[in-house]
């Protein structure tokens, strides 16, 4: 049984099949984690085709633990399971809006958080890709996902064929707010993140890219104004298209 305070990412596989008992009896157990008003809003296409993968690769940024490992769980806000149920019920399901889409990503993001967690209690070792709300439309368009159905988060998952080193934390001072929030002074951003920045790993990387700070490698060249906004434009339209924004 893994521990959460030694859990890794693990990007690479053993050649060694996952079970269908195992995976299904893992997606059920994952059914008990916490929903909005019981409705479980989320579904999971589970990818195992070889064609699929490399279908789906494009949208993660072609990243090799996409084609490479045995299992890749798309994990969907699903609102048109609900819908129909209310359609065929009597009912006047009104969930083409914003809030729905919110209410159904946090159901479906808690539902994926658990199965990690189970799986790695498993052995198994987890990816979570963060590409997934970067090109919704392509991930859409391979898993035919229709109206009220949106990606929004997706895992590879496999046996471990790697033992990569735990990545750095905030320390939990830096998180925790006592009965109100309290605003970041530059005294304590210095005491949360003085660390983090000292860590060879970290300053090596400061160095490789050319910049003077950790900060200026996030915001110059990993997640850049300029293409949030662009993929921020192509988030909006997907979620048109599927029916959550008008």
């Amino acid at each position: 049984m893994k521990s959460l305070s030694t859990r890794t990412t693990i990007r690479k596989y053993a050649e060694q099949a996952i079970s269908d008992g195992l995976l299904y009896d893992l997606l059920e157990q994952a059914e008990r984690t916490p929903t909005m008003g019981n409705l479980q809003l989320y579904s999971v296409i589970v990818t195992r085709g070889q064609e699929k993968k490399e279908a789906l690769a494009p949208a993660h940024f072609n990243q090799p633990m996409v084609t490479e490992a045995p299992v890749v769980l798309t994990i969907c806000a699903d609102f048109r399971r609900t819908t129909a149920w209310a359609d065929q019920r009597k009912g006047n399901p009104g969930y083409d809006n914003l809030l729905s889409f919110f209410n159904a990503a946090t159901d479906a993001l808690l539902y994926t958080q658990t199965f990690c967690n189970l799986a790695e209690e498993k052995g198994l070792g987890t990816c979570f890709l963060g590409t997934t709300l970067y090109s919704p439309q392509t991930i859409i368009d391979v898993l035919r996902l229709p109206k009220l159905v949106f990606p929004v988060a997706t895992i590879t998952l496999g046996w471990p064929a790697e033992q990569p080193p735990l990545a750095d934390r905030l320390p939990l001072r830096s998180i925790i707010h006592l009965e109100s929030f309290e605003d970041y002074t530059p005294e304590r951003i210095d005491d949360f993140y003085h660390a983090k920045e000292a860590l060879p790993e970290n300053r090596h990387f400061v160095e490789i890219n050319h910049k003077e700070t950790l900060a200026q490698v996030f915001t110059d060249i990993r997640y850049t104004k300029k293409d949030n906004v662009a993929m921020s434009k192509t988030l909006l339209e997907a979620l048109r298209r599927q029916g959550f924004v008008e």
